[in-house]
């Protein structure tokens, strides 16, 4: 038999779940099974609960029909579930690395009805936060089990089902199972604690519980959180059932109980100010519904007045002490930051006069109405006419011709400008009053920190790459690599946006998890990418021309990205040596990235009529389809020259120092796009023997575009227009 069952349910969590996947099949015990239950998710859970189920057999896929909440999708599963324990994880925790192997020795060493484990409470900004197993237990239960009227405290330790592992015949003989509907926790976990015989604790964090930023209930604020009160008239209903048995247990449960109630009350994330009164109301209810006749544990100081309160029904006195206490938090704090808040004088002499007075007539400029035609463009922080934004741009003048576009530009790219392109300087006046008065605000980047979000306004980020690399709120795992990050300025930036597009599923669920906030996804492809698809043989042979290339030459393209931890690294290539492997039909061109300077010639090449540096070049994506070959790192140049279906071949010759150091989403020397190579002289045998075009290395690129290029149609940068412009609705995307 089968030691653990993992019961996953998955609903909105694409963003977390393979770390969670990862994180229980990557454990050094492989007796366990893991039943992932897609709850009818609108994302791409399902998709990435197939694609683990497909590549290890441990996992049992289960697709519903429609979605059922998470408490009967635990019950699906755990109706699935053929292991002698059963373990609830919810999609978006995930496991300490290792901790296994003590679970799986306590349970055999114990056979407990109910195991409960230690965790911490991971938070989006990379801190965590201990439980309170420790302030619970003043003297420490040991290896030992226990019944809940010994250890009555046990209570008061967080009422999860994810914290504990449950011996699966004493559910099926107790008949417990979820209830539907929010905090269905409650409902299943005190209620298996009081009919358990055995009861263990283990003192080791084996569960990281996410506090999400966005998307957890915990934060979401409405009517729902009422239904927390029938979970806990089904807890007394059960203890009505089964008797004497369970009546000395009666005071503490209860005291759980209005302990959870005047927590969830107390938290201006669940209950609006205007339902309140009535939350409260409930409360009172359930107090006089519930005492036991001997008392309870009441609290004592604040608490234990909060209870008075409650037991009396006098709200307005409750709510007058909660606005005392919130008031008197708030100066404490507020005397806390006036301490902390010198600016130095060096800093407020080097403000120059004319930024603070531009700054004014921005905030001068916010007063005034919004232009409803005014849409204001912008790529790489403003050096020039670039990316998703030109191609949005270019769909906006067709569609919606009423809008007025004006691009953002540095004084030095003006220059690089198509003709007839509106466009206004960055740090003039005209500046500012564009980006204050703009309907629509389109950027492949995130505008700078004094931009104001204004009701009415619309931000669209486009994202400049599908990520290899870690990005946003990923990054604090890799210090290194993030550098100076000023994590909590990205999320202000973050929470202004209105769209934000992805190319694929993979970029929807990374970009979920590292930019966590409550925009509106594109998932339609990448607008630059529309070129790609659409461009004639004769749209390339005249780029041809212009870039001095002959039809018959080979045109091989290296383009490298940035080391940010690594600002001076140069890949080892040498242009010199790579043309002779190439031939005399070969052309070399180079592109380095954006962050470098633009104008570096490549160094020692053996014949200027073979080896071009493109990096000034303005349209990456012409020099995609001049190129019959890519070379590249862990650019996301190979993700939109992969639309082309033409040989990519990765040179990865720092790959193991780049993945620790920066941190990337997945493995490119596992999953590439075409043929590796980890040395230069890999890199020359590649070419020299053809295996650049071979059977292995195109097979990988299907897969590689099977995964990564299916939404790049020609037709991106209309939906996003249709969607983000005409507030047209986004086509059906085929899920339940």
């Amino acid at each position: 038999m089968t030691l653990i069952s993992f019961v996953v349910p998955a609903f909105r969590v694409q963003g977390y779940l393979r770390e969670c996947l990862d994180s229980i099949l990557g454990q050094p015990f492989t007796d366990l099974e893991i039943i992932a239950v897609d709850d009818c998710s609108p994302d791409d859970s399902g998709e990435i609960i197939d694609e683990y189920a497909a590549g290890d057999r441990r996992v049992r896929a289960v697709r519903l029909a429609e979605n059922v909440g998470l408490g009967p999708a635990r019950n699906i599963g755990l109706d699935r579930a053929v292991g002698e324990y059963v373990w609830f994880v919810d999609g978006d925790d995930w496991l300490a690395p290792e901790c296994l192997p003590a679970v799986v020795e306590r349970l055999r060493s114990t056979r407990p009805d109910v195991l409960i484990v230690d965790h911490v409470r991971t938070h989006w900004n990379d801190t965590a936060t201990r439980s309170a197993m420790h302030e619970v237990f003043a003297e420490q239960p040991g290896e030992g089990t226990f019944r809940l009227r010994d250890r009555p405290e046990t209570m008061r330790l967080l009422h999860t089902a994810w914290n504990r592992v449950v011996r699966r015949r004493f559910l099926l003989d107790l008949g417990l199972r979820f209830a539907p509907g929010w905090y269905e926790d409650v409902s299943f976990s005190y209620p298996a604690l009081m009919a358990a015989e055995r009861i263990g604790v283990l003192d080791r964090v084996c569960v990281n519980y996410r506090q999400r930023r966005a998307g957890a209930i915990t934060r979401t604020r409405g009517e729902r959180h009422f239904e927390v009160f029938p979970q806990w008239h089904r807890v007394f209903r059960l203890m009505d059932r089964w008797g004497p048995g369970v009546d000395a247990l009666r005071p503490a449960v209860f005291e759980r109980m209005i302990w959870h109630y005047l927590t969830v009350l107390g938290n201006g994330q669940r209950i609006a100010p205007e339902l309140r009164p009535a939350f409260f109301a409930q409360i009172t209810a359930d107090y006089a519904r519930w005492l036991p006749p001997e008392g309870y544990p009441a609290p004592s100081g604040v608490e234990g007045l909060k209870h008075r309160l409650v037991a009396t029904g006098r709200w307005r006195t409750f709510s007058a002490l909660r606005a005392a206490n919130r008031a008197r938090d708030v100066a404490r704090r507020s005397a806390r930051t006036a301490r902390r808040r010198v600016v130095p004088v060096a800093r407020r002499n080097a403000r120059r006069a004319r930024d603070v007075l531009l700054r004014e007539y921005y905030r001068a400029e916010l007063r005034r109405p919004i232009d409803p035609t005014l849409a204001v463009y912008a790529a790489y922080w403003y050096r020039g006419f670039a990316c998703n934004p030109a191609a949005i741009y270019e769909a906006a003048r067709r569609l919606v011709p009423g809008v007025r576009g004006v691009w953002i530009v540095r004084r030095d790219r003006v220059a690089t400008l198509p003709p007839g392109v509106e466009y206004v300087v960055a740090g003039t006046p005209a500046y500012y009053r564009t980006l204050a008065r703009a309907r629509w605000l389109v950027n492949n980047v995130n505008f700078p920190d004094f931009v104001r979000k204004r009701p009415g306004s619309v931000h669209l980020q486009t994202h400049h790459g599908t990520p290899v690399k870690v990005m946003g709120l990923d990054q604090q795992r890799y210090p290194i690599g993030a550098g100076r990050m000023d994590f909590a300025g990205l999320l202000r930036r973050v929470d202004r946006w209105d769209y934000s597009v992805t190319s694929n599923s993979f970029s929807t669920q990374m970009w979920d998890r590292a930019y966590p906030a409550r925009y509106t996804t594109l998932e339609v492809g990448y607008p630059r990418n529309d070129r790609l698809v659409t461009a004639t043989p004769e749209d390339v042979r005249r780029l041809r021309a212009e870039l001095g290339i002959g039809l018959a030459e080979q045109v091989v393209l290296y383009a490298p990205t940035h080391r940010e931890h690594l600002p001076n690294y140069r890949p080892p290539f040498d242009p010199d040596h790579f043309v002779e492997a190439l031939g005399p039909s070969g052309r070399l061109l180079m592109r380095s990235h954006y962050f470098h300077d633009r104008y570096r010639r490549p160094r020692r090449a053996v014949d200027r009529q073979q080896v071009t540096d493109v990096s000034a070049y303005q349209r990456v994506e012409d020099l995609y389809l001049v190129a019959d070959v890519l070379i590249t790192d862990y650019s996301s140049a190979m993700f939109d020259y992969a639309v082309l279906n033409r040989p990519i071949v990765i040179y990865a010759p720092d790959w193991e120092a780049y993945r620790l150091a920066r941190g990337v989403y997945f493995d490119i020397t596992a999953e590439p796009p075409g043929a590796v190579a980890m040395t230069f002289d890999e890199l020359l045998d590649l070419f020299r023997a053809g295996a650049v075009s071979s059977d292995a290395a195109t097979r990988a690129r299907q897969r590689f575009r099977a995964r990564f290029c299916t939404l790049d149609d020609g037709h991106a940068a209309e939906r996003v227009v249709r969607q983000v412009f005409l507030g047209e609705p986004a086509a059906p995307r085929g899920r339940c």
